[in-house]
């Protein structure tokens, strides 16, 4: 297998504060290239002061959405990244995994426990 290319959210979005899902977006630009011609990526989140799902959701959780789980962790890891956004990271993981094998199951149940709160 081909060396690891080391790419970091502070140069890809251009700032330590990785909020917003359009950041997220350019992460999931540049990942899902490397994923696509089988290049192993490490995403370093050095110089990452605020981070959220959103942005997590995008960047990562999308990624379940078009590639096999299989191969995001062939070719995906991250580095840099501290222990209480490695939580977030794995819940946005978790959730993704979850979603992408069955969307309809979850809004089914989005819809009942929000028509429920009504």
């Amino acid at each position: 297998m081909t060396e690891a290319v080391t790419k970091s959210v502070y140069q890809i979005v251009g700032a330590g504060i990785c909020v917003e899902a359009d950041d997220g977006k350019k992460v999931y630009d540049v990942i899902c290239e490397f994923i696509k011609q089988k290049q192993p990526v490490v995403l370093s989140f050095l110089n990452v002061t605020m981070l959220t799902s959103a942005f997590l959701n995008t960047a990562i959780g999308l990624l379940y959405k078009d590639f096999s789980e299989e191969d995001i962790k062939k070719y995906l890891s991250v580095t840099d990244i501290d222990s209480t956004d490695k939580v977030l990271l794995k819940r946005v993981v978790d959730t993704a995994k979850i979603f992408y094998t069955d969307p309809e199951r979850i809004k089914k149940s989005l819809k009942e426990i929000l028509e429920e709160s009504v």
